[in-house]
């Protein structure tokens, strides 16, 4: 069998196995390495309805990455998918009035990161042993709330890595900073910057694909890798849950094996959404894929136009994680559509970050038509979780309630009964205070009163994750401008 290659959506000449993808993180031309071809996976619904998480996750990363041996896959699993999830299942799936949650909240910070990121420490120090490499790897990331510390909570104290984090200062809920802030293991550093995600991410990039920068690295042993969903080693864990979900549902009876089903996603990098779109390649029956974004609803704007247009205002909001205008990931469906043709997706990014937009033409029609969009503006989240909470009795976070919003949205305009399951991407013990207030319309809680409101409202019990956050010490206090990042990193590795 052929080894399956991952190509940078920049240059068709640039093709590297899983492993390498996995320990490069960002190709060096800027692009991202994606697959030209899908592995063949056996879906067997009748097999699978009784297979555990984990040996879901085994069948569809043994396809994606196949130059790891079994051992090395069986490895990577169960040291990620063990008791630091709070619940057997990994990823339940709750059934709720007209729709499926699927909760991917159930790790060590409580948001979806942690299904991906618990694993990559675990790929990455096993890449690196397998290609012999002596470096040390240095983990750069922007974050706007979840994958920074998902990301450290994984690599804290690994041998052989450092992790940088860079988070925009007054762009995370508070919970979300703290959790970051006081993060230890002595090779975790956060940095806040005065600027947004976009900023964050841009200047990360610029500097993976800094020649002079990466060769001061390599002189001293170094070389950087992402934990970001660039990675393709963050993407492919995010496939398992979507097969992992259809499973379930022909488990418990909601569905026939066969019969298709949509996901709605809440979207700000595109990664997760995208993870969708792979499972459906590799033959999950997926019927739509919404696309639910918040105010910043650049790419509802692109799906309805096919213009993709970044120049617009950037708006905080309550669904910090989804406060993008960027969307890192949607390069490879970009690069998908035009049936993978990395000269034009490189004209396409190039033409964005010159003139701050480009229009997509000649495009695979069938691709773009699995997809629907919409956003949800912060009233009609707010009365979404209101609106939950009365049907059910259940809380969702904001990110969840944007998604939920926007599938509603869907069904009304389309008259779509298919069964539909809705990614609950955090928990909403990680917004208390706008989960509360959505409920109760009481206002001006702190983060910790609302916690503990939360915990009467949702008869959920505060999770380890935010459980003694107000007192734990902070450990990182750095804040510098968004052009002084590379100064900030240099300084941490002593170049």
């Amino acid at each position: 069998m052929m080894t399956l290659l991952y190509q940078s959506t920049r240059d068709a000449n640039n093709t590297v196995t899983a492993s390498q993808a996995i320990l490069q993180g960002l190709a060096t031309d800027g692009g991202l390495f994606t697959p030209t071809s899908y592995p063949q996976v056996d879906l067997d619904f009748d097999k699978l309805q009784n297979a555990s998480y984990q040996e879901v996750a085994k069948l569809v990363l043994s396809a994606f990455l196949d130059d790891f041996t079994e051992e090395e896959l069986d490895y990577c699993i169960n040291h990620a998918y063990d008791s630091k999830f709070d619940d057997v299942a990994i990823a339940p799936l709750v059934k709720l009035d007209g729709q499926y949650n699927l909760e991917l909240f159930h790790g060590n910070t409580i948001a979806f990161k942690d299904m991906a990121l618990s694993i990559l420490p675990y790929f990455m120090t096993t890449a690196a042993k397998k290609h012999g490499l002596e470096n040390k790897i240095v983990i750069l990331t922007a974050t706007s709330g979840d994958t920074g510390k998902a990301a450290m909570a994984g690599f804290a104290d690994v041998p052989g890595t450092e992790i940088i984090v860079f988070y925009p200062k007054d762009g995370v809920s508070k919970v979300q900073e703290l959790q970051m802030t006081t993060q230890t293991g002595a090779n975790t550093h956060v940095v806040a910057i005065d600027g947004n995600f976009d900023d964050a991410q841009t200047n990360v990039k610029v500097m993976f694909n800094d020649q002079a920068l990466r060769e001061k690295l390599a002189a001293n042993n170094l070389q950087f890798s992402s934990a970001n969903s660039m990675n393709i080693g963050r993407l492919v864990p995010q496939i398992v849950y979507y097969v992992y979900a259809y499973a379930q549902l022909v488990k418990t009876g909601e569905i026939e094996a066969g019969e298709k089903v949509n996901f709605t996603v809440p979207t700000g990098n595109f990664g997760n959404i995208l993870a969708a779109f792979y499972a459906k390649q590799i033959g999950l029956p997926v019927g739509k894929l919404i696309c639910a974004s918040n105010e910043n609803n650049v790419l509802t704007d692109f799906f309805k136009t096919r213009v993709y247009d970044k120049k617009r205002g950037f708006k905080v909001t309550t669904s910090p994680s989804m406060d993008i205008l960027v969307s890192s990931n949607l390069e490879r469906l970009i690069f998908h559509l035009l049936g993978n043709d990395a000269g034009k997706t490189k004209e396409l990014m190039d033409s964005l970050s010159t003139s701050g937009q480009y229009e997509l033409t000649g495009f695979d029609t069938e691709i773009l038509d699995l997809f629907a969009a919409a956003y949800a503006t912060e009233a009609e989240t707010a009365t979404e979780i209101k609106r939950v909470y009365d049907a059910d009795n259940y809380i969702e976070d904001p990110h969840t309630a944007v998604a939920s919003a926007v599938f509603k949205k869907y069904q009304a305009e389309t008259g779509d009964e298919a069964p539909t399951v809705i990614a609950s991407t955090a928990s909403p013990y990680k917004f208390p205070v706008v989960a509360v207030e959505a409920v109760t319309g009481k206002a001006g809680l702190s983060d910790f009163e609302a916690l503990a409101a939360l915990q009467t409202l949702s008869g959920v019990a505060v999770p380890p994750a935010v459980d003694g956050l107000e007192t734990a010490p902070v450990r990182h206090k750095t804040v510098v401008a968004a052009d002084e990042m590379q100064k900030a990193v240099e300084t941490y590795l002593g170049l």
